[in-house]
């Protein structure tokens, strides 16, 4: 038995959705801990391509178990929307399949407007580059206890008393701060009513049904979202999101403990990408840069925004190291940096005379952040066929041992391609 921690070691979009479905062959339960439908994993498998926002991409495989912990935040009519899409390609979701914790906190539709209204009430460089999703007004509404839960869809007449006290708020706030209309308590209790009835079978505890399966001897693989640099408490303040994305909240956001927990992998792009507003000591805005989005496609699974791209950051991910104590590295887009005859890491800051180890914590100090790098060959084989590591060019192989030696970290996973069969699996954290 093992349980796997994976999270991403930089501003999301490392290619998380990829290397989950890959180790869930090897786990019986796959869970999502925190953020809601402002994440995007993207998994192409035999030619298809599948965005999951609120689903555990282990939802492909139709034996394990899926589960939502209490730290996700759900909005139901994405998370129906896409189990009617899986339905449309014949692979209908079951609730043997899938568990939804009764503590997660729905969002409401009130909350993408206070999302969005706040957001465009701020001054251009002010603006964090919210999703609009209402991530954010739903997380304050659950620190602040008016949070409405999934397991309030069980007792409807909670769910219409919850409702009733919060949209009074609310709509306050909408009409007379921000000019908009106010929403209709009953358009959404009769909305919520028929969200309810599908929802109810797959609705229960999240945590006693992981600490069934561990006591059985299960392998259980925990899934985030975002990156650590996004990470509420010890990201980019305050361009990040709304909830911990580090290893650690794996245990608040299902309910196991952490002792349990054998392996951490953090997921890491080969090179540096990030979306939205936000300090990015690396980013190139020139041909390099433009030439990695391209062949990357970096287009936001979520957004569709470009991504913003550099070479890769070892102070970023040596970040990552430190705050999800990380056992592991699976590495992404190797690929994507074919054909660059020089490749750059950082390996520090420089900042008013001094050299940083580690990203600033204020952000103005992250914003003048400037790389020390150290620069290493390039190849230009693509490396897209290679299904083994000395087969990889020797620029290849070297460029994968400084990542290693940098960190202290092994790459246990390599990804040469977005489709599940284009991964060198180098040591299986479940042990098999």
């Amino acid at each position: 038995m093992s349980i796997v921690v994976v999270v991403g070691s930089q501003w999301g979009d490392e290619g998380k959705g990829k290397i989950v479905d890959l180790l869930t062959r090897h786990a019986d339960c796959v869970v999502r801990f925190q953020g809601g439908n402002n994440a995007g994993h993207t998994l192409v498998v035999e030619g298809r391509t599948f965005i999951f926002h609120i689903i555990p991409s282990g939802i492909l495989y139709q034996d394990k178990t899926c589960m939502i912990g209490n730290g996700v935040i759900i909005d139901p009519a994405v998370l129906l929307t896409e189990m009617d899409g899986l339905a449309a390609q014949g692979l209908a979701v079951h609730p043997k399949q899938l568990l939804i914790s009764e503590n997660a906190h729905l969002i409401m539709p009130y909350h993408p407007r206070l999302d969005q209204a706040r957001e465009a009430a701020l001054l251009s460089d002010g603006r964090i580059g919210t999703t609009g999703r209402g991530i954010g007004p739903c997380y304050m509404d659950k620190i602040g206890r008016s949070g409405i839960k999934a397991g309030d869809l069980l007792d409807f007449s909670l769910f219409k008393d919850k409702l009733a006290a919060s949209l009074e708020e609310k709509n306050f706030l909408l009409t007379q701060k921000y000019g908009l209309p106010a929403l209709d308590g009953g358009e959404i209790t009769e909305q919520f009513a028929q969200y309810a009835s599908r929802l109810a079978p797959f609705i229960g505890n999240v945590s006693l049904a992981l600490d069934e399966a561990r006591r059985q001897g299960k392998n259980i693989l925990f899934e985030g979202a975002q990156g650590t640099q996004l990470d509420i408490d010890h990201g980019t303040y305050p361009y990040v999101t709304s909830s911990n994305t580090i290893a650690g909240n794996a245990c608040n956001g299902a309910g196991i403990g952490p002792t349990h927990i054998d392996a951490v992998i953090g997921i890491v792009k080969a090179y540096t990408t990030r979306v939205g507003a936000g300090p990015f000591p690396t980013e190139l805005t020139d041909a390099v840069g433009d030439a990695l989005q391209a062949k990357g496609h970096e287009f936001g699974a979520t957004t569709g925004r470009r991504r913003r791209c550099g070479w890769l950051d070892g102070v970023v991910l040596r970040d990552a190291v430190r705050l999800n104590g990380l056992t592991g590295l699976a590495l992404t887009k190797l690929d994507v940096l074919s054909g660059q005859p020089l490749l750059k890491m950082a390996t520090s800051y420089q900042l008013d005379g001094k050299t940083l180890a580690a990203m600033p914590c204020n952000i103005r100090q992250a914003e003048a952040a400037r790389p020390n790098y150290e620069s290493l060959p390039g190849w230009a084989d693509e490396l897209t066929g290679i299904h083994d590591l000395a087969a990889l060019p020797a620029a290849t192989q070297n460029y994968i041992k400084k990542i290693e030696d940098f960190t202290g970290v092994p790459v246990q996973i390599v990804s040469l391609g977005p489709d599940r069969a284009q991964t060198i699996l180098l040591s299986n954290p479940f042990g098999k």
